[in-house]
């Protein structure tokens, strides 16, 4: 574990003002891993070297460190939506109130990065193949294709805890299905689609009934789930442990447009005291942006897209969009923490902070989620809470499937369904590096045939396509994903290896999906 954890804020150069005063006294390095591979100059790209033999796909089995919880302590779980890793040191807050005082998880991982799916796994603690809601709409996709009677709020709720959820839901969760409450929530304040993307007058099923409003959506849920943990320290079940899921819709895009957004390009919108604060945000200048030769991207086919000076001009204004959108969120976080201290339950909650998926904003020449491409399926994930180590971050990987069975551990209790995912609490400060995870992508408009498979194990990342194609990164020594190394006669035995574990877990389910983590 390297010790602190806070990802490196913004420069002076690109924060604002404002963004910079609430940076003040949260310094401190950065956490995050050294690049493997240098570039001398924009543009270049340095071959990839062979691995070596520590380099092996599965290590030696990693040793657990035991956190000291609380018995039956409270549980909130933050969601953004939309959110990618370089957007969090654009949000000094959270790295002051979550990640200086807690840990951050360099290595979160979406195994399905995409809306639905992953909220459903954050539920059940399952994988897509597993939960069913594989994808946003058509067959298998959003509301109408999840099972909810069996999620981890009705197994919490048989624990003793009240259990309270406010904001986005899943995709397709209309006026038309509000009738249906799912079991498990003690409170139940949904936003309502479609309205659920319209920022400044956002609807929510308050009580059974559909209210509108004319906040600000971050502000409105803000409101709404403070107001909850407030009253719950107030009311007649003062001392029953509670549960809270809070999900933000930002920095998905939505409406109203703006007179400066891109044609063509779909767009946040921030509340109008953040806008323009990020107007000289230039995009990054990594080398996966915009790639030059992406011939070798055997899956993907926009990757060999070109993106003309308007395009990139576009992208841009998306970029500061989403970054400005998050500057709400950022605030929202910090006033959440301030509530939970000055109502006496903060050394008695566990918060966690992460986002359904990852976003590219030119990456491989692609604008998005669902990629297996680490930029997307790579998630913000914090935690802090008692018994946990301050400032720290850590490599072993997590998942959102992993979150349901952890809080069932915390809160003395087990899920109704079989898990694949893990209590992860023992591996936050271990030396742990690796796992062996699925990952898997279906098309977004429905049908239930992948159109990838894969494991990511460490630095290697392994697919396959429907039609038998493949990629194969390896990040200790291609942070970008540049190589596609199937292909490589050096790394003959390496993919073999990984297509052995991919032939292993592609339909694993409960206990015989991967548990092992290894150093």
């Amino acid at each position: 574990m390297t010790r602190p954890g806070r990802l490196r804020l913004a420069t002076a150069a690109v924060l604002s003002a404002s963004v910079l005063a609430a940076c003040s006294g949260g310094g401190g390095e950065a956490g995050e891993r050294p690049p493997v591979v240098k570039y001398e100059r924009p543009g270049e790209q340095p071959s990839v070297a062979a691995p070596t033999a520590q380099d092996a796909v599965l290590g030696p089995e990693a040793t657990p460190s035991p956190v000291a919880s609380p018995e039956k302590p409270n549980l909130l779980m933050i969601t953004m939506d939309d959110a990618a890793m370089k957007d969090m040191e654009f949000m000094p807050h959270l790295q002051d109130v979550i990640a200086g005082e807690g840990v951050t998880i360099a290595d979160g991982l979406a195994p399905t990065p995409i809306c639905v799916p992953a909220r459903a796994s954050l539920l059940t603690g399952q994988y897509s193949r597993n939960h069913g809601a594989v994808t946003v709409g058509g067959e298998g996709g959003g509301f109408k294709a999840f099972g909810d009677e069996d999620t981890m709020p009705v197994s919490l709720q048989e624990a003793g805890y009240d259990t309270m959820m406010v904001g986005k839901y899943l995709n397709g969760y209309t006026k038309a299905e509000t009738h249906h409450q799912p079991p498990g929530w003690t409170v139940w304040r949904p936003t309502v689609d479609f309205a659920t993307y319209d920022f400044e007058h956002p609807q929510l099923l308050v009580d059974g009934e559909i209210k509108e409003y004319d906040t600000y959506s971050t502000t409105l849920l803000s409101d709404q789930s403070n107001e909850l943990i407030a009253d719950h320290a107030e009311g007649a079940d003062k001392d029953k442990p509670w549960y809270m899921w809070v999900n933000y819709v930002a920095p998905h895009h939505g409406s109203p447009h703006e007179s400066d957004d891109p044609d063509g390009i779909s767009t946040t919108v921030p509340d109008k005291v953040d806008r323009d604060k990020f107007k000289d945000l230039d995009l990054d200048t990594t080398p996966e942006m915009f790639e030059a030769d992406p011939t070798d991207k055997a899956l993907v086919r926009n990757a060999r897209q070109k993106w003309s000076k308007k395009r990139r001009a576009g992208l841009r204004e998306e970029r500061q969009q989403r970054v400005e959108a998050l500057q709400a969120v950022d605030r929202a976080i910090a006033r959440t923490v301030e509530t939970l201290e000055e109502t006496g339950q903060l050394d008695n909650t566990y918060v966690v902070v992460t986002s359904d998926n990852g976003f590219l904003v030119g990456e491989h020449n692609l604008n998005g989620k669902l990629w297996y491409f680490r930029d997307s399926i790579n998630i913000p994930m914090f935690i802090r809470g008692p018994g946990l180590p301050a400032g720290t971050t850590t490599h072993a990987p997590v998942t959102n499937a992993d979150w349901a069975p952890t809080f069932a551990a915390l809160a003395g209790t087990t899920l109704d369904r079989d898990a694949d995912g893990v209590d992860v609490m023992p591996w936050l400060d271990s030396d742990a590096t690796r796992r062996v995870v699925p990952i898997s992508g279906w098309p977004v408009k429905g049908g239930l045939d992948p159109f990838y498979t894969g494991v990511i194990v460490g630095p290697w990342t392994y697919v396959r396509g429907r039609k038998g194609r493949g990629e194969l990164y390896y990040t200790k020594n291609d942070q970008y994903q540049l190589y596609n190394l199937y292909g490589d006669p050096r790394y003959r035995e390496v993919r073999k290896q990984l297509r052995d574990l991919w032939e292993e877990t592609k339909d694993c389910a409960g206990a015989s999906c991967p548990r092992t983590f290894m150093k």
